[in-house]
């Protein structure tokens, strides 16, 4: 019976779920979805707690730029974005550690953002890459400006998309945030240990709840491309499912970074960098502090700058708003 539910949430995920394109010339989000199709590999590297999961498109001999997602978003944030990329280019989107399909880090150890980017080192080091691409979106645009910062030799190319740097926080929130984090951490533990099965929902509802869980920036028809790698059938209500991912995510230990901190990493990137900010998403912290940096960034003769229109996930619900922004930065960092 649980194999049956499997497979029924395999036919409705899929029902329309290729990868898809919009149609440009300023067709709404609320209109359908022309789908683009574009072939990828699941693929599995070995990190020492389990394995990172992702999907390659093009060709294995070529190294791939590296996709990178959002908080509690998972590889297929790229689903409509990778079809419309250059052709000669290899693309791979990972599932980071605790999302998607990728494996849970163990019991006991809580999530932090600067992880991530030692993630960043240990896929370049299981595939003998000198450099790295990167195109991160939101959290992971923030783990790449902080790569980026951090091993400046060893990018080739960066792409941020919305979210710019870590935000700054005053020390009232900071404070604050340990300390909830802390205990609400204990309580997730206590729940995972307990191993029952989070809260299960109908497919309207799942879709209904990841649509405002993410303030509507995910278009209704756009969520089932987070959802193929973020839910499963429940065990005990047919024809319901569950949110797959880490619960112990909600409470991540995020950055807590000075604005002297980000303005000197600024200073240090040095490789092709574009950022496109979406203009009805938020700033996620007080502006002067984001002006600021861009500020520094625009001293690198490389740093590209775009503004669009469109959420926090744009790159997700209209592709074609930012694919030719991208396409044009990579064909000049990585020429056929």
């Amino acid at each position: 019976m649980r194999g049956q539910r499997s497979l029924h949430l395999l036919k409705q995920l899929t029902n329309g779920a290729q990868q898809s394109l919009r149609q440009a010339h300023g067709q709404s989000s609320t209109n359908s979805l022309k789908t683009l199709t574009k072939h990828y590999e699941e693929v599995s590297i070995p990190v020492p707690w389990g394995h990172i999961a992702g999907k390659w498109y093009g060709p294995k001999h070529v190294r791939p730029i590296l996709g990178m997602h959002g908080w509690q978003d998972n590889a297929g944030t790229f689903d409509t974005l990778a079809p419309l990329l250059p052709n000669h280019m290899s693309f791979l989107s990972i599932d980071a550690p605790g999302h998607g399909l990728s494996s849970w880090l163990p019991k006991g150890v809580m999530y932090h953002s600067i992880d991530y980017v030692q993630l960043v080192l240990r896929i370049m080091e299981e595939h003998n890459w000198d450099k790295v691409s990167i195109l991160g979106h939101s959290m992971s645009s923030i783990n790449g400006f902080v790569f980026s910062a951090l091993f400046p030799e060893k990018v080739d190319m960066f792409i941020g998309l919305d979210i710019l740097k870590p935000p700054i926080r005053n020390a009232n929130q900071i404070v604050n945030a340990l300390s909830e984090r802390l205990e609400n951490s204990l309580k997730l533990e206590r729940r995972l240990r307990s191993g029952s099965e989070p809260p299960a929902y109908d497919w309207d509802q799942l879709v209904e709840r990841l649509h405002q869980g993410s303030n509507k920036s995910v278009d209704m028809e756009a969520c089932k491309y987070l959802l193929q790698r973020n839910c499963k059938p429940s065990s005990h209500e047919p024809h319901k499912y569950y949110f797959s991912r880490d619960n112990r995510l909600k409470t991540s230990q995020f950055y807590t970074l000075s604005l002297e901190i980000v303005l000197e990493m600024a200073a240090r990137i040095k490789a092709p960098h574009l950022f496109i900010k979406a203009l009805q998403a938020p700033y996620y912290e007080n502006k002067k502090y984001y002006d600021a940096t861009l500020e520094v960034l625009r001293k690198n003769p490389q740093f590209e700058f775009h503004e669009v229109e469109g959420t926090h996930h744009v790159h997700l619900n209209e592709p074609e708003k930012v694919a030719h922004i991208i396409n044009s930065f990579i064909n000049k960092c990585r020429p056929l």
